[in-house]
């Protein structure tokens, strides 16, 4: 049963600027209390840290887009504490049933058919019929949707279209003033969001590569489909340019200017950069992801007027990496507003 909610200026009133908590006892109760007063709080997941409202309330939602500057029609992910839960809100298909049981909680999140009867504000799907949904296995976002005993919408907890965050501090230097409580979780263990699979057609399709594979999907489930050319906008990280740095970025990098920053990969580095930053001197795709935003942001922060970025290989975990280093390499042409 959902807790008294109480008045959000009364929580609120001294907590106007962003204030960065370990998470102990008394961080999780003043978190709870925000969340069901209709506030924002950020959190750590296991892939980045996520901007948590109650995902019930049309006002609390809509506090999100205001503090992310986030596009309207980009939906929200929901997070749940069990499958039980989510299935008040979604409807699970066998498909679905298999996937949770296997890969939740974890860095996994469903688009699965809303239930007319759901809680859920309208705007977290963006008006579409669909829902997508994830049980988180970090243990403070778990304890987080227990103690708020609420679903929380919480897509990642930085200005729309900009790097994502992986670090506390990441988020306070993005959201400024407009988070009250961020509670720290350290860094995140995957680093890149979660994968995105659309189970509410015929065909399984990843609309969003991420630490699930295709490989691991599919083993599961049979074959996938090929994503759309121009698919509609039915989970979050589907825009063309997203996690972007103020820098430009030049992919597929073999030579570096002495003026440009270098984000390598693998032991082989070419010399000559202003700085350069390895993602995995021994070429580990879990340690590139983990580092990718972190670095991404620390060479942003450098004097070198961009960012080359070299290659990655493009299997297993590596194809997400590369998806978000694509997106954050496109100039904005999305409205962000």
């Amino acid at each position: 049963m959902q807790k008294n909610k109480t008045n959000i200026e009364d929580l609120l009133s001294e907590t106007r600027h962003p204030t960065v908590r370990p998470a102990e006892d008394r961080s999780f109760e003043e978190a709870a209390g925000i969340l069901r007063a209709g506030g924002l709080v950020a959190f750590p997941t296991e892939t980045v840290y996520g901007l948590g409202a109650d995902a019930t309330s049309d006002a609390a939602v809509t506090r999100i887009f205001e503090a992310k500057a986030r596009p309207r029609f980009n939906p929200l992910i929901v997070h749940f504490t069990d499958v039980a839960a989510a299935g008040e809100e979604v409807v699970f298909d066998a498909r679905a049933e298999a996937v949770a049981e296997r890969f939740w909680p974890g860095p996994l999140t469903l688009v699965l058919p809303r239930r007319a009867g759901s809680r859920l504000s309208l705007l977290c799907s963006a008006g579409l019929d669909t829902q997508a949904v994830r049980l988180p296995a970090h243990p403070i976002a778990q304890r987080l949707l227990a103690e708020a005993d609420l679903p929380l919408a919480a897509p990642s907890a930085n200005a729309s279209g900009r790097i994502s965050p992986t670090r506390a501090d990441h988020v306070a230097e993005s959201l400024g003033g407009r988070v009250p409580l961020i509670l720290d979780g350290g860094p995140c263990a995957v680093g890149l969001e979660s994968t995105v699979l659309d189970l509410s057609t015929a065909t399984p399709t990843v609309l969003r590569p991420g630490a699930v594979t295709a490989e691991d999907l599919g083993a599961l489930l049979g074959p996938l489909a090929e994503p759309a050319a121009n698919p509609a906008v039915k989970a979050p990280g589907m825009l063309s340019s997203h996690y972007a740095p103020d820098k430009p970025l030049r992919l597929g990098a073999e030579t570096i200017a002495p003026d440009e920053a270098l984000l390598a990969f693998g032991p082989e580095a070419p010399d000559g950069a202003a700085v350069t930053l390895n993602l995995s001197a021994g070429g580990n795709l879990a340690e590139a992801a983990a580092n990718l935003f972190a670095f991404l942001r620390r060479l942003d922060e450098s004097a070198a007027r961009g960012i080359a970025v070299m290659p990655v290989p493009d299997e297993g975990l590596g194809t997400a990496i590369n998806d978000r280093l694509r997106r954050a390499a496109t100039p904005r042409s999305e409205p962000q507003i």
